[in-house]
């Protein structure tokens, strides 16, 4: 598929669990003074609606505005259904998760810590959802990964809604061996007979772990078989690239993965420290392009796959003042960037827009927005954006490109 160059617009409403803002468009004002909704009533309208799909006010407001009967919206919909780094729990952020709704049809990327909820909290149905796609293995990518299934695909909810065929699933395959403990010395290791699932072997060690309940569903609610929901594919290598788990990111073309009638997906090896394998994803429309860094330090294998993209959503964290331990520092830079650095990255990409998600302060409680944004636009030309839990973007444009 070509790469237009279409400009990203981001239709962000954020729900009001941040102390900072970040500076929003002109459209999203427009579009809050038009609906006659203020971010209390927003926000009681998620309340009444329990976590279901959103009333028809609220979809307006976010965007969507058409009522179920005039079926599935057209046009291409970035949707952040949480962008925290890491797995502590945070009260105010959502573990991170993307999906991407192309003319109804819905892609998640990563399944963080509650991202099943906000997928329903952002209006998405589960009858919806036409692929998963993790990035890899670290426990704050996949929370929820089985929820999506075993909670999701369960009786229909009271908007009459679940999953209800075999959704495809793509991920890392196993790593096939484990780095030694920095700085030296032993650690135990856990399942030492199989120590390295891929996401193949974890669905089926995760379908063993939770056989008695769906046991007595399938007998007392006539739910479906949760294996039936899922098709797992793990994805495979082209011949010689020569990646291993202490090569974990030798120069490659991106490959591609997935393609269906509505998108292509293609991947690439990133560099995350020790973790193998790690991807970054790209996925080609009829209506442009989004690129997902996946955990990643600067790569040029992700500045290759995300060239001219119109939503470059990047990861990123900050340590000023962090105070953390050797080991945890050491990690922190082998794995991520730096978000004052993470706008040279984007520049290199010839990105339209960068959207920050993904990211933690290690040196701050909370994450200042607007300082942040303006780490992130150095040496970047286009627009950029520190993202938020339930943040939308469409593609293509009604406002600015590149400038």
């Amino acid at each position: 598929m070509s790469h237009d160059d279409h400009g990203p617009e981001c239709l962000c409403d954020h729900l009001p669990h941040k102390p900072v803002r970040s500076e929003r468009d002109e459209a999203i004002d427009e579009a809050r003074t038009g609906s006659g909704l203020s971010r209390r009533s927003i926000m009681a309208g998620i309340g009444a609606a329990s976590g279901l799909a959103l009333t028809p006010q609220l979809a307006a407001a976010h965007g969507r505005g058409k009522p179920p009967s005039a079926g599935p919206p057209q046009g291409m919909e970035l949707v952040l259904l949480g962008t925290l780094a890491g797995p502590p729990v945070d009260i105010h952020h959502v573990g991170t998760s993307s999906a991407l709704v192309v003319d109804g049809r819905t892609y998640v990327v990563d399944c963080g810590r509650s991202s099943v909820t906000q997928f329903a909290t952002a209006g998405l149905r589960f009858d919806s959802l036409a692929g998963i796609f993790l990035t890899h293995l670290h426990a704050d990518h996949f929370a929820d990964y089985y929820n999506f299934f075993m909670l999701g695909g369960h009786i229909k909810n009271q908007n009459g809604d679940h999953i209800t065929g075999p959704v495809p699933i793509h991920g890392p395959g196993p790593a096939g061996g484990l780095p030694p403990k920095f700085g030296g010395g032993s650690v135990p290791t856990v399942n030492p007979d199989n120590p390295t699932p891929g996401t193949a072997q974890m669905t089926e060690a995760l379908h063993n772990a939770y056989a008695y309940s769906m046991n007595v569903f399938l007998r007392d609610m006539n739910v479906a078989d949760i294996r039936t929901l899922m098709d797992v594919h793990e994805i495979d290598l082209p011949a010689g690239t020569g990646a291993t788990f202490e090569n974990t990111s030798p120069r490659m073309r991106p490959f591609r993965i997935f393609k269906d009638d509505k998108v292509e997906v293609t991947a690439t090896l990133v560099p995350h420290g020790p973790v193998f394998p790690a991807f970054a994803y790209r996925f080609d429309t009829e209506y442009g392009s989004v690129t997902f860094s996946g955990d990643t330090r600067r790569s040029d294998n992700l500045i290759e796959m995300a060239q001219g993209t119109d939503l470059f959503v990047h990861e990123a964290i900050g340590v000023e003042g962090a105070g953390i331990g050797e080991a945890s520092l050491d990690h922190m830079l082998q794995s991520h960037v730096l978000i004052e650095k993470v706008g040279e990255i984007a520049e290199a990409a010839e990105a339209k827009h960068l959207v920050v998600s993904h990211y933690s302060d290690l040196g701050a409680e909370k994450v200042d927005v607007r300082k942040w944004r303006r780490l992130a636009q150095r040496g970047y030309g286009g627009r950029a954006t520190i993202g938020e839990d339930h943040d939308r973007f469409s593609v293509p444009p009604r406002g600015r490109g590149r400038r």
